[in-house]
């Protein structure tokens, strides 16, 4: 019985060699490349032109954030000097202000990120539609994104064409 598990052990040691020389031989007959995906993405005009319009946003929210924070504050100093009984008269309105800033906060901060998200997706579909395009039109049967390489031959590195052709592209 143990020559059976040997015999049957030796095959499938022999039979996987065999498979895995045959997959290197099929991967050295494609053409294969990579990307600096990060690099492309903080390159492609786009993307300047996506954080400035959002980073313009912030800038108005804020200002107008900083604004309604002063309001809250100005009616609280108001309310500090008053008596203990027109203190109570008057928390409605503080405590309103307050939840008015909250609301105002947290809807701001869901549009600025669901903006955010919005672009990013676009950005990252003109990247890998770009990517596609050029793999197809060069023959490269795979690109792959360099933060998954353990070893990179710069000479499989297509990311400045990618970029390239990305800020080609935006330009029109």
């Amino acid at each position: 019985m143990a020559r059976t598990a040997k015999f049957f052990l030796g095959m499938v040691v022999g039979l996987t060699f065999l498979a895995g020389a045959a997959g290197l031989a099929l991967a050295a007959e494609k053409k294969l490349a990579y990307v600096d995906l990060s690099r492309i993405f903080s390159e492609y005009s786009k993307t300047k032109s996506y954080d400035k319009t959002l980073s313009d946003k912030e800038s108005s929210y804020e200002a107008e954030r900083n604004k309604k924070v002063e309001e809250v504050k100005q009616l609280q100093d108001k309310v500090n000097l008053l008596s203990d009984k027109e203190k109570e008269a008057k928390k409605p309105d503080l405590d309103a202000k307050i939840k008015t800033l909250q609301e105002f906060d947290r809807q701001k901060q869901t549009d600025l990120r669901k903006e955010q998200d919005e672009k990013m997706k676009e950005l990252l579909k003109d990247i890998e539609d770009v990517i596609k395009k050029y793999a197809e039109k060069e023959g490269y049967s795979m690109v792959f994104n360099n933060r998954v390489l353990v070893y990179e031959d710069k000479t499989m590195d297509i990311t400045e064409k990618i970029i390239d052709l990305l800020n080609k592209g935006s330009k029109k």
